[in-house]
């Protein structure tokens, strides 16, 4: 233990694991992030852990697999433009070849490798996301926002004569899915089962097997329907794009980019609402004309980022990475939040970042998110739209009162409690 080691109850420690990086520093033990005691206040413990050991911090992951967690912006930006020291090829990773993640592992869905551009380096990388972005770009946000308009909506509609909601159950769970289903040429009623075994997946829970097969079914049927009868979605289109995608390519892309636009684009609206209608900067600039609607996402992405941790990287060579020693097939998970909040980069959290695009929220470098426009254009007019219908919405429960969820890679609001005017 550092002199800075943090007060820690007694389920937060453990002896290093065999296989524990034999560079790390012994300590009394490790944060294992998947403790519930942990993910309930994940925030905090980042935050002890920049304290006690630098940017850069040995932690363990389900099964207490070790690993690296970065909490620093410049070294999360090392990472994520050096691909060919930190790769996302998961193959690389020591506990993978060992053995040490089985098919049954919680993060075996997102760690086993899989014929994806997020899972490839190098040319094959530029194939495969050549393939995605075309065919993403293919859709103008005019008409992505002719749909988020549309559903939102829909959704307002239920609840509009009540005068009172939560957005986040009621609204942001249910919207974005219910867009990406038309971006897929999918049934909207597919909307709901899809939510749920995404969410699953991401949360690493011991049922993430079996929802990650339900979502890998559904998609295959999905892909097959396409080629027998293509259309104007995103799926004909990677069915159809010259970079000749197989049929697991086109299925896997595509669990993808559904898996990465609904929490993230959930988190993105339920945040920007939270912080309209608690923080008085946002309320009173926008009220008055002050701030725009794409500048309160802006400050949003940057201290609450929809994505709280990405995972991962693992390091194909033995190298130096802040203070600590990196060893040839450590993981390295990116602490994206902690780095917007990093105090080398934001000495003064409390300072506006208008028109600063260097938060991390869609990561960074070749395999920066690439559907980051479709997020933004439906958190945009969700909310641009919503404030419309309910202008003088207004949280009904003291800001003190609201909760937080949380698992290695989200931090979710359990709910938005809102009153209003009741309308028809």
């Amino acid at each position: 233990m550092t002199a800075n080691s943090p007060e820690r109850p007694a389920d937060y420690h453990l002896a290093p694991p065999p296989g524990c990086p034999a560079h790390v520093p012994a300590p009394e033990g490790l944060y294992r992030l998947h403790d519930p005691a942990v993910q309930a206040d994940l925030v905090g413990v980042y935050e002890k852990l920049r304290a006690e050991y630098g940017p850069v911090a040995p932690v363990l992951v389900q099964g207490d697999l070790p690993a690296w967690l970065v909490l620093g912006h410049r070294e999360n930006l090392e990472i994520l433009r050096t691909p060919s020291v930190f790769s996302r090829d998961s193959r690389h990773w020591r506990d993978m070849t060992q053995g040490n993640v089985p098919a049954d592992h919680p993060l075996a869905p997102i760690t086993t490798w899989q014929p994806l551009c997020v899972f490839v380096d190098g040319e094959e990388h530029q194939r495969l996301r050549g393939a995605v972005t075309d065919s993403l770009d293919r859709f103008a946000s005019r008409g992505i926002r002719r749909h988020v308009t549309r559903f939102t909506h829909q959704l307002v509609d239920e609840f509009a004569g009540s005068g009172q909601a939560d957005l986040v159950g009621q609204f942001a769970d249910r919207l974005p899915l219910r867009v990406m289903t038309q971006l897929f040429g999918m049934p909207e009623e597919n909307g709901p089962s899809l939510t749920t075994a995404v969410e699953d997946v991401l949360n690493g829970t011991q049922t993430a097997v079996a929802s990650n097969q339900y979502i890998t079914r559904t998609l295959q049927q999905l892909v097959d329907r396409k080629r027998a009868h293509p259309g104007h979605d995103f799926p004909s289109k990677l069915i159809e794009h010259p970079a000749g995608l197989s049929d697991d390519e086109i299925r896997e892309h595509l669990r993808l980019i559904l898996t990465a636009a609904n929490e993230t684009t959930v988190n993105l609206i339920a945040n920007t609402l939270r912080t309209v209608l608690t923080d008085p900067r946002f309320r009173a600039h926008l009220a008055g004309g002050h701030m725009t609607l794409p500048d309160a996402l802006e400050q949003v992405m940057w201290d609450e980022p929809p994505m709280m941790t990405l995972l991962g990287r693992w390091a194909t060579s033995d190298t130096q990475l802040g203070e600590q020693a990196i060893t040839k097939g450590d993981m390295l998970l990116l602490g994206l939040r902690a780095a917007n909040v990093d105090p080398a980069i934001r000495p003064d959290l409390t300072a506006p970042v208008h028109g600063n695009r260097s938060h991390l929220a869609f990561s960074s470098g070749p395999h920066e998110c690439p559907g980051r426009h479709i997020g933004r254009a439906i958190a945009d007019t969700a909310v641009d739209t919503l404030l419309a219908r309910l202008p003088d919405l207004r949280l009904a429960v003291p800001e003190t009162e609201l909760q937080w969820s949380s698992s290695l890679m989200y931090r979710h609001l359990v709910a938005l409690p809102v009153q209003f005017t009741p309308t028809r």
